[in-house]
């Protein structure tokens, strides 16, 4: 297993890559402008992981700062919204929800190149593979709770509650999601991929039935979070660049896919070929079992048809990164990497998809 190798590869900082550097004089004069008890000077170094929206780490003397960027380059449209990532954290951190605190957004192109986002840096740790290496049995019990239930309780929110009614169109989610990321891979197709095209007519025709509108998170998952330094608890979810309004069960069924991920070097983690039982992780039957008893919500019924949707969906987003490749905008030394994950993950979705 590649463990390890995703864990070094991952984590930490690194220098800013060429094409991603800007003036930090300027960042420096406009946060002595804008922060609260700033103070100067920048130290700039970028983070190895998320790599859809650069992300820096800015130390000065007295703190430490996580800037996280839209990419410079042709984009497609509606991708890399910081400007809602910022919203979003900020109506989650007022709740006591676990996210970093937001510090300022600066939609200003004329500071760094494009818009922005600044937020207070979390200590903690990071896990990049689902079967946490180096961790114990205990702590791993610990950890799967404890994302389970977080995950729970932002499905639990009323968006309107948080003021967030506008955040999404919310209704027909599952439909919508399967339209945009099926023209998104069309706009990024570098070969045609069977199983791509039966999905594309298979799954507009076999949608679950509608959910009540919820705040999804659209990319929850063991390495989108922060773990407290020295405790089985959540500190911080990150990236929060998918999220809106939505189907909680798409939302809960995405982050399900570990357990039947095809396991690769390039791929997010999987929990395919452990012993979960002497790993301490929960059998999927039983994590499922978990969010049901906290949220109400029951994705059972229709877990294949969410299945097929969540593989084909994730297909189509690393599909979207091979073409920015070709585009020349991806930033992610991986991306090429993932080029061959495409196939196997719409293989899968189609399995789901002969299941339902």
């Amino acid at each position: 297993m590649a463990g390890t190798d995703r864990q070094s590869t991952f984590s930490g900082t690194k220098d800013v890559a060429e094409r991603l550097r800007f003036d930090v004089g300027r960042l420096e004069a406009y946060l002595w402008a804008h922060v609260k008890d700033f103070a100067g000077p920048i130290t700039l170094r970028q983070f190895k992981g998320g790599q859809s929206n650069p992300t820096y780490l800015v130390e000065t003397p007295v703190r430490r700062y996580v800037l996280r960027r839209k990419p410079p380059g042709k984009l497609l449209p509606s991708a890399h919204a910081v400007d809602r990532e910022h919203r979003v954290i900020s109506a989650l951190h007022a709740l006591g929800f676990p996210v970093a605190e937001p510090i300022l957004y600066c939609a200003d192109e004329a500071v760094i190149g494009t818009a922005f986002f600044v937020m207070s840096f979390v200590d903690g740790r990071v896990f990049w593979e689902a079967e946490m290496p180096g961790s114990n049995p205990a702590e791993r019990a610990q950890v799967y709770d404890a994302m389970n239930a977080t995950l729970a309780r932002l499905h639990s929110f009323d968006p309107a509650a948080i003021g967030l009614a506008d955040y999404g169109r919310g209704e027909n989610y599952v439909a919508r999601q399967i339209e945009r990321w099926s023209k998104q891979y069309r706009a990024s197709e570098t070969e045609p991929i069977e199983d791509m095209e039966r999905l594309i007519v298979w799954l507009p025709a076999h949608l679950p039935p509608p959910q009540p509108p919820r705040l999804v998170h659209g990319d929850y998952r063991l390495d989108n979070i922060i773990l407290a330094p020295d405790a089985p608890t959540i500190a911080a979810v990150l990236d929060w660049e998918l999220s809106t309004l939505g189907d909680p069960l798409a939302d809960f069924s995405y982050h399900l896919m570990q357990w039947h991920m095809p396991p690769s070097e390039a791929g997010t983690g999987s929990l395919v070929g452990y012993d979960l039982a002497a790993l301490g992780i929960p059998s999927l039957e039983a994590y499922v079992e978990a969010y049901v008893r906290r949220t109400g919500l029951d994705p059972r019924p229709y877990l294949a048809v969410y299945s097929a949707y969540n593989f084909f969906r994730i297909a189509a987003i690393l599909q979207g990164i091979v073409g920015r490749v070709r585009d020349g905008t991806a930033t992610s030394a991986f991306a090429a990497a993932k080029a061959a994950l495409v196939r196997p993950l719409a293989a899968k979705a189609w399995e789901f998809a002969r299941q339902a």
